[in-house]
């Protein structure tokens, strides 16, 4: 238990370099907590900072989900190694969870990060390539028709537990319970926004890109 518990945490600090504080650092301390909806993550940043700010904090929170769930697992920590008493899935499923709570609570940042979609999404077309059709379809449908980007990352997490649901059990039940904890987390991460959407006050796209075309308003 040792070995994963060290991988969890690994995972977990790795999840917790947040790409729009790092790009900040270099953008002249730009810290995008401080402006629009305060929210640390990919939305926030391209609305506060533009399109190549954004590209850049995506790369960072889409590749670091990427790089905890290749490298840490087969990792023989010294004095640790493999244990062959623990499943290798578990050890691949728990470390790429923890990557996105990181993000989500990250330590170097005083617990306050993003919302964690673009984290989960890398590591879903890593651990689950064929989902990553359907789950990025669902995300721009919701996006072209509603202009919610939290909306949208909340169904795409959706769209992964019902997708998995029929293709990966009985036989991959790890990947499965790792999209059902992912969603959940997401959803609490999203919290705020569900109730800005209750309440008729969340900011979206002044315009869906669909409507936009359709000519609506």
């Amino acid at each position: 238990m040792m070995e994963l518990g060290l991988k969890f945490t690994l995972g977990y600090l790795v999840g917790s370099a947040l790409g729009s504080l790092l790009v900040g650092f270099f953008y002249g301390g730009v810290d995008i907590r401080k402006l629009g909806s305060g929210n640390a993550g990919g939305t926030n940043a391209l609305r506060t900072q533009g399109k190549m700010f954004a590209l850049w904090v995506m790369v960072i929170d889409v590749g670091k989900g990427i790089l905890a769930a290749s490298v840490i697992p087969p990792l023989a920590i010294p004095g640790v190694g493999l244990s062959p008493d623990i499943d290798r899935t578990l050890v691949l499923y728990a470390t790429s969870f923890a990557a996105i709570a990181g993000h989500v609570f990250p330590v170097w940042f005083g617990f306050r990060g993003g919302k964690g979609g673009a984290t989960a999404a890398g590591l879903l077309c890593y651990l689950a390539p064929a989902a990553a059709l359907p789950v990025i379809g669902t995300w721009l449908l919701i996006v072209l028709t509603t202009g919610f980007v939290g909306l949208a990352t909340i169904s795409a997490s959706l769209a992964a537990v019902v997708f998995l649901g029929f293709t990966a059990l009985p036989d991959r039940s790890g990947l499965f319970v790792f999209a059902c904890a992912t969603a959940v987390l997401l959803i609490y991460a999203h919290r705020g926004n569900i109730q800005r959407m209750l309440k008729g006050t969340e900011s979206r796209l002044r315009r869906p890109p669909l409507r936009r075309l359709l000519g609506g308003k």
